[in-house]
């Protein structure tokens, strides 16, 4: 097929999407109404109406097809940095989050909807375009015969910069859904993934794609199909000690009565039954899965026996339902057996035995290491957060400008430095 004809095919998909989404009405809830300007994740946006009758073709292909391969003309090679951005779930009702018991590890660790959007906005419009960690890194046999990774060229659409993202703990946890959250991802009638919630101030329903970091992202790719390299999203990062997406998948193992043992396991089925068709279809539009480790573990400072116990716990209860991964986030950003920079301890090992290949922690910069004596690499991710957004802004300046970024007009008055 030519390039001109793919790229008009591509176009005419986007535009029909972009006509579909702006004919959607503003109700969020089952009940027609929505959050109040004054209570929702942005004064400017509501969220839209529930899901409605499945499209007939997938407005997710003129994403996969929107770059072909002769406009991939720059090459991006194994010395130059692939940025990786990493994110909590976001804050939808910062009125709520902001005010509880947990304001101040909520400002620190997390960011809001408005925030979000503005993120993502300014990337774009610096040039980044995301791609698949799998494609920056790869497995290949050296000439003693060792297994060993390797750093790949990206050929990448001329004057584009590659992007990574992440996002940690997208697990929905019972402290969130009190505190400004939205509770699980869901399947609608169209299709394509819904975030539900409940409305903090009305007790309702929420069912939206605006107040989401998945939604969010799924969104702006399909406005803006060439951010995405191939279909490229994001990683989704999982522990499993209160299941995954927004659905109770972990085991109980304290329950002892054979009844409530049986009524909580055929509770535990209906939920897996639930969660499947949300997994496959987050693969199919270009997601991908890590562990974060079943119990988010330090790391630095469990046994050797605690951490095999944990990861056979994970491949268990997450990785039979989302699949393989060759993908390890660091809980904590806490490295094993001390600095696996420096040595390759047993930890390290063990988990580069059960397939693990790409190994995340946190700092200051994308840093990366492809480790000589093992295959595996380790990386660093950077972190938009509240802290970042409050402290570090000469850090972040490729991405944006974080006086730009944080609203400090529902954040608490934790002051600022902009000169840092």
């Amino acid at each position: 097929m030519k390039t001109w004809y793919k790229r008009l095919t591509a176009l005419i998909l986007v535009f029909v999407l972009a006509v579909s989404l702006s004919a959607c009405g503003t109700t969020a809830a089952s009940s027609g109404k929505t959050p109040s300007d004054d209570n929702s994740a942005t004064a400017s946006q509501e969220p839209e109406s529930s899901p409605s009758a499945e499209p007939e073709s997938d407005p997710y292909d003129a994403v996969k097809n929107y770059w072909s391969t002769d406009q991939l003309t720059q090459e991006w090679g194994p010395n130059q940095v692939v940025e990786h951005l990493f994110f909590h779930p976001l804050i939808a009702y910062p009125d709520v989050a902001f005010s509880s018991s947990d304001a101040k590890g909520l400002d620190d660790w997390m960011i809001t909807v408005d925030e979000f959007n503005k993120i993502l906005q300014s990337i774009y419009d610096k040039g980044y375009i995301l791609v698949n960690i799998n494609d920056v890194w790869s497995e290949y046999t050296d000439e003693n015969g060792n297994p060993r990774m390797k750093r790949n060229t990206l050929m990448l659409p001329e004057g584009k910069k590659p992007l990574i993202i992440s996002f940690d703990d997208v697990n929905y946890y019972p402290y969130m859904l009190e505190e400004g959250f939205m509770s699980k991802l869901i399947l609608g009638d169209d299709g394509q993934i819904w975030a539900e919630g409940t409305d903090p101030h009305t007790g309702e329903e929420v069912v939206t794609q605006d107040l989401d970091a998945t939604t969010i992202l799924d969104k702006f790719v399909l406005q803006h199909p060439d951010f995405s390299l191939n279909g490229a999203k994001a990683i989704l990062s999982l522990t499993g000690f209160y299941g995954i997406l927004g659905y109770r998948t972990q085991t109980d193992r304290d329950i002892t009565d054979s009844a409530k043992k049986a009524a909580y396991e055929e509770n535990r089925q209906n939920e897996i039954a639930a969660v499947k068709p949300i997994i496959a279809r987050l693969k199919e539009t270009g997601w991908i899965f890590a562990s974060h480790t079943w119990g988010h573990i330090r790391l630095s400072d469990k046994s050797l026996a605690t951490v095999k116990n944990d990861t056979e716990r994970w491949a268990d209860e997450v990785g039979s339902l989302v699949g393989p991964t060759d993908i390890l986030i660091y809980p904590h950003g806490a490295r094993p057996d001390g600095d696996d920079v420096k040595q390759t301890g047993p930890i390290f090992k063990y988990l580069q035995s059960q397939g693990f290949r790409i190994f995340a922690s946190v700092g200051i910069e994308s840093y990366s290491k492809i480790k000589s004596d093992i295959s595996a690499v380790i990386c660093d991710r950077l972190h938009p957060d509240g802290t970042t957004l409050r402290w570090s802004r000469s850090h972040y300046l490729q991405f944006y400008d974080t006086a730009d970024i944080i609203d400090l007009n529902v954040r608490p008055d934790l002051g600022y430095d902009f000169n840092k």
